[in-house]
Parts: C-alpha cells; sequence; structure tokens
C-alpha cells in the first residue's frame, strides 16, 4: 500500500500547522495584553479544563507591557514567572528564553551577593538597588525597584528594571563639562589677574612720562610762546590737551582695575554727607560755571563709602562737563517717592536715587553703550574725558549688587536712576 503523501495534501497540511501556529501566536498575544483571562483545554484524559490566569489580572498586564521599564514577577525562590516584552529586548533575548529563569542568573557576577542581600529583604519592604545586568557580552548599568505583590496564589516579588544607560551618559557628560569648566576658570582667572596686572603697571608706568611731556610742553608754552609761530602754538596745545588726557585715562584704568582686585568692606554711608564732600571739593568749579545743585533728603545705604563717592563725582562731573552753553547747570539729586522701600533697613529693601541734570542730554540708542568702556558719544577735542568714567559707575554699582540706568531727550537733559540695597545681601561673593 503506498502511504506516501500527495503535494497536495502536504500544502493542506502545511496551512493547517501555519493556521494552528498563527491562533497560538494570537492566544499568546491575547494573553499578554489581557484580552482573555482563561483559558479552555481539551485533556485526552480529563476532558475539558478551565484554567484561569490568576498570576496576571487585565490591567497589571496592559500596564507591564506598555512600560519603557522592564518588568518581571518572582516566586519566593527568585524564579520569573512572568516578564515584559521590554525586559527581553533589554536582554537582547526572547521571551521563553527569560520567563522560567532564575532572575539572578540575569545579574552580573560582581553583583549577585549585593542582589541576595536586597532580595530577602524586599519581601519585608520595598527596595531600590543599581545592579548591572547582563546582555549579550556586555552588561547594563540597571536599577531595579523590588516590592510585593499579593495575587491569587500568595505572595510575588515584583521588579521594576530601569536602563540608566542614558542617565549615566548624562552623568558622564556632566562631569567631562564640569571639569572642562573647572580648567577654563582657572585659565580665565590666571588670564584675568595677567590682564588686571598688565593694566595696573601700564597705567602706572605711563604717569611719569606723560608728567615730563606735560612739565617741558608747559615750560616751552610759558617761556618761548611769544616766539612760537600761531601753528606751532596750536600743536604744542594740542600735545598738551592729549597728554592731559591721556593722564586721566590711566588713571582711571587703574581706578577700574582696581575694583576687580581689591575686596570690599561694606559700612553705613550717608548719601547726604558724600555729596557734600563733593560739592565742597568742587567749589571753585560750580562757582565759575554757575552750576546749581539740588539736593533733596537722601537715605543711609550699606556700601563701601570711597566707591559710592567716586559714582556720585562721576555723575556730577558729567553734568558739569555737559551742560549747555545757553543755560545755566542745574543738577538734582533725590531719591524717587514712586519707589517703595528706600530709607527702609530690613535686608531685601532698595533705594532709588535720581541725578538728573538739564544738560545737552543723549540720543535713546546710546541709553546702554554710555556704560561701554571708552565710548564716546561726543567730540574729544570738545568734551574732555577717558570714556571709562561711567564704566567705572556702573562696575562700582554692579559691585554693591545694584544696577543704574540712563534715560535722555537730545537738549534737555539726562537722567541716571541707581537702585541700590539698603543693606548689602550676606554671604554673597
Amino acid at each position: 500500500m503506498n502511504n506516501a503523501k500527495t503535494y497536495e495534501q502536504l500544502l493542506r497540511e502545511n496551512a493547517e500547522l501555519n493556521l494552528r501556529l498563527e491562533e497560538a501566536t494570537d492566544t499568546i498575544d491575547a494573553i499578554r495584553t489581557g484580552q482573555i483571562d482563561a483559558l479552555v483545554v481539551n485533556d485526552a484524559d480529563a476532558g475539558h479544563q478551565l484554567y484561569t490566569l490568576k498570576t496576571a489580572d487585565h490591567s497589571y498586564r496592559v500596564f507591564i507591557e506598555k512600560m519603557n521599564e522592564g518588568a518581571v514577577t518572582l516566586n519566593a525562590d527568585g524564579i520569573i514567572l512572568y516578564a515584559n516584552s521590554r525586559f527581553a529586548s533589554m536582554l537582547g533575548a526572547t521571551l521563553p528564553g527569560v520567563v522560567g529563569k532564575l532572575f539572578e542568573s540575569f545579574v552580573s557576577a560582581d553583583c549577585q551577593p549585593m542582589f541576595r542581600e536586597v532580595f530577602a529583604m524586599a519581601w519585608h519592604k520595598d527596595v531600590q538597588i543599581e545592579v548591572k545586568i547582563c546582555k549579550n557580552k556586555g552588561t547594563v548599568a540597571c536599577q531595579l525597584s523590588l516590592t510585593v505583590l499579593q495575587l491569587d496564589e500568595g505572595p510575588s516579588l515584583s521588579v521594576i528594571i530601569t536602563d540608566l544607560t542614558f542617565q549615566k551618559n548624562i552623568q558622564r557628560l556632566l562631569k567631562e563639562n564640569n571639569q572642562r569648566l573647572t580648567i577654563a576658570n582657572t585659565e580665565l582667572e590666571a588670564s584675568n589677574h595677567d590682564l588686571q596686572q598688565f593694566a595696573s603697571i601700564a597705567s602706572h608706568d605711563l604717569q611719569e612720562p606723560l608728567r615730563k611731556i606735560l612739565i617741558f610742553a608747559n615750560m616751552i608754552r610759558d617761556r618761548h610762546a611769544k616766539d612760537l609761530p600761531a601753528e606751532s602754538q596750536r600743536y604744542l596745545d594740542k600735545i598738551i590737551s592729549s597728554s592731559q588726557r591721556m593722564r586721566s585715562m590711566a588713571s582711571d584704568i587703574l581706578n577700574y582695575s582696581g575694583l576687580t582686585t581689591n575686596p570690599e568692606t561694606f559700612d553705613e554711608v550717608d548719601l547726604e554727607a558724600v555729596i557734600a564732600e563733593i560739592l565742597d571739593d568742587y567749589d571753585l568749579l560750580l562757582q565759575e560755571r554757575n552750576v546749581e545743585v539740588i539736593v533733596n533728603e537722601l537715605t543711609m545705604v550699606e556700601g563701601n563709602r570711597g566707591q559710592i563717592k567716586q559714582v556720585f563725582q562721576n555723575l556730577i562731573s558729567n553734568s558739569i562737563k555737559f551742560s549747555r552753553q545757553d543755560r545755566p547747570p542745574v543738577i538734582r539729586i533725590f531719591c524717587n517717592p514712586a519707589n517703595a522701600g528706600a530709607g527702609e533697613a530690613d535686608e531685601g529693601a532698595f533705594c532709588h536715587i535720581v541725578v538728573a541734570d538739564n544738560g545737552i542730554g543723549f540720543e535713546k540708542e546710546y541709553q546702554e553703550r554710555i556704560f561701554s568702556l571708552f565710548e564716546r558719544l561726543n567730540n574729544k577735542d570738545q568734551y574732555e574725558g577717558s570714556g571709562i568714567g561711567l564704566s567705572i559707575t556702573r562696575k562700582i554699582i554692579e559691585r554693591h549688587h545694584g544696577t543704574i540706568s540712563a534715560e535722555s531727550t537730545p537738549g534737555e537733559g539726562a537722567r541716571f536712576t541707581i537702585t541700590l540695597p539698603v543693606k548689602q545681601p550676606k554671604n554673597v561673593a
């Protein structure tokens, strides 16, 4: 009898096997996603048997399948009863190769003693631990979060596995960047120190030759001016004027570099007394230029008295320097009543002081630029100065944890508003 199967029979059997395989795959997927809660199995001896899926309810299975972390359920012996797809992919393995295995076998050898200790502890309280999980030929740093689950057949241990690769890379990059920043800061501090030293030495060394240039230029003008042609006299005046401006600039550079190197000492400063001293120093100039200075009631502030004096000295000097030719200069100094906090002694309170004049003013576009180093808005031959005064003023105010702003309309004067803390903040470098 010929038992050989025909080609058509083999095709039919193959189709039936493929159908059964698809049904089995669909059933497994349905179990994993919580679409079914029981199976009916036809046993040749016992007949049809009903098997309920007690080890994982619908919500639990759906939740852990959608998680980005790995999730497993362990029995008391540490055997994996259930694992989600994410855990299998973390290991580079298949689910059949994971379920039923001892979880400890996937932990790197050097972390296994620590895992055993935590595994025993986790049955009594929630525990977290960082271990290395074996993957192919390498390992992956992971965080394990262990907690007890009360299932129908008894307690089991739920383990959530979080891949720490991304966090470890970020930590490594942060550490490397912090190291680079530390090196860069050290280099910057060294560079700043060198620049400050250079500025100080250069400015100081410039003083002596400038002094000699001015002495001899003035001697020529005083003794031989009548013998010089008009053109030579004009050139000599320019030499003297330029030398005086350079001497002023060298002095300002010394002052500016000193603000960075000198430590701050803060005391109570009486602003009215400070301004009174300045007006006394400028007495002859004020009379000569017919300047009116109106000072309203001012508050006490905590600061470096010498530096605060320099701020108001620079602002008053600027107001006189940039006054209009057709009217006497008027300078008003007052606390802005529209701003709360002036006069209060509480830490965190601020006072707002305004220095306003009726001078030539400036365009709105220069409101920030005037505080830049060496910035000049006017012709240096018409208005003397180094272009550093307002830069020094802003630097001093910032060192006192305050701000300074300017506003103006050309031909209508300028208005500078200084905001200073009444009390300097504690523990601030």
